[in-house]
């Protein structure tokens, strides 16, 4: 089952008021939604998610009023909130990692370990898969996302490598792509890590559209904190971390147009404070628990009061 990351410092950083109204954008398997509605006696919990299979599950989970699970991507945050006449929050949380039932579960298709169709959509209903984006995008294309969301070094060679794969079969399977990555890469690097990460981690963003869309939730959420409202994002790798950081500083720092004026006006100065300067990492006995905490980095974010 999956374990939450960050857990026990993510809950702390939200600052939970017993009768606040807070949102988990990642829902998942609710790990990070129990805890919090421990803390709401009279509170509300809005929790997003979009995979079928998990909503299935903490409805199952959850039978509590206190919660209300939202099948939604969390980029329509501030418009699914308004349909509820929610204008304000006290809370909102962001587990940006891939759940363990997704990765572990060889159906879905995103994991370079099993073999399965093609797939990695986190939304059953997306139109847009990992089987289009492999077997449809030009090379151009595929060496963009391969290089901007996988960081990958050898994005030409293996982008090369699948489009002369595909003239003559459709690739089908995730270890058939994982085999083309593998003959795509120098033997030094496969001592290194497995060779088709990278690109599995960029074919997954640019299918289920991760980080436009987190920029665009991100924007939102800080619209929607209430004064001394608290967000806080936990993400797994530099590009998400990055969004987030730059995000973050651009409204916590002064207007630049005004900066060293002895009275700042109220509409130029900053909409929120940092709590976190420096991104919090998991413990070294959190790592030796649970591996896939190791890129986690968790920011912490509070609104001003008026």
């Amino acid at each position: 089952m999956h374990k939450s990351v960050l857990l026990k410092e993510a809950i702390e950083y939200l600052n939970i008021k017993e009768d606040g109204i807070y949102v988990d954008c990642t829902l998942g398997y609710g790990g990070h939604s129990e805890e919090i509605l421990k803390r709401i006696n009279w509170g509300h919990l809005f929790a997003f998610d979009q995979d079928s299979e998990a909503i299935e599950y903490c409805q199952k989970k959850f039978k509590d009023k206190r919660i209300e699970i939202i099948k939604s991507n969390f980029v329509n945050l501030k418009k699914e909130l308004n349909k509820r006449n929610i204008k304000m929050v006290d809370g909102i949380l962001f587990d940006l990692g891939v759940s363990s039932p997704q990765l572990d579960k060889p159906d879905r298709g995103f994991s370079y370990h099993h073999d399965a169709r093609l797939d990695m959509r986190m939304d059953q209903d997306n139109n847009l898969s990992a089987y289009e984006v492999v077997n449809e995008y030009p090379y151009e294309k595929l060496v963009d996302i391969f290089y901007r969301f996988g960081e990958e070094p050898y994005a030409k060679h293996i982008a090369k490598n699948i489009i002369k794969y595909r003239t003559g079969k459709k690739i089908e399977t995730t270890l058939e792509l994982a085999d083309i990555i593998k003959e795509s890469v120098p033997s030094k690097r496969k001592r290194l890590e497995h060779p088709a990460r990278k690109v599995f981690q960029a074919i997954r963003i640019e299918v289920n559209k991760e980080l436009d869309n987190l920029a665009k939730t991100l924007e939102q959420a800080i619209e929607l904190l209430a004064p001394n409202g608290r967000l806080c994002v936990i993400t797994f790798h530099s590009l998400e971390d990055r969004i987030c950081k730059q995000l973050f500083k651009k409204y916590s720092d002064i207007d630049p147009r005004v900066k060293g004026l002895p009275n700042i006006p109220k509409e130029y100065q900053p909409k929120i404070k940092l709590i976190t300067k420096k991104a919090i990492e998991p413990s070294k006995k959190e790592i030796e628990q649970n591996n896939r905490a190791r890129s986690a980095k968790l920011r912490v974010i509070e609104k001003k009061g008026c």
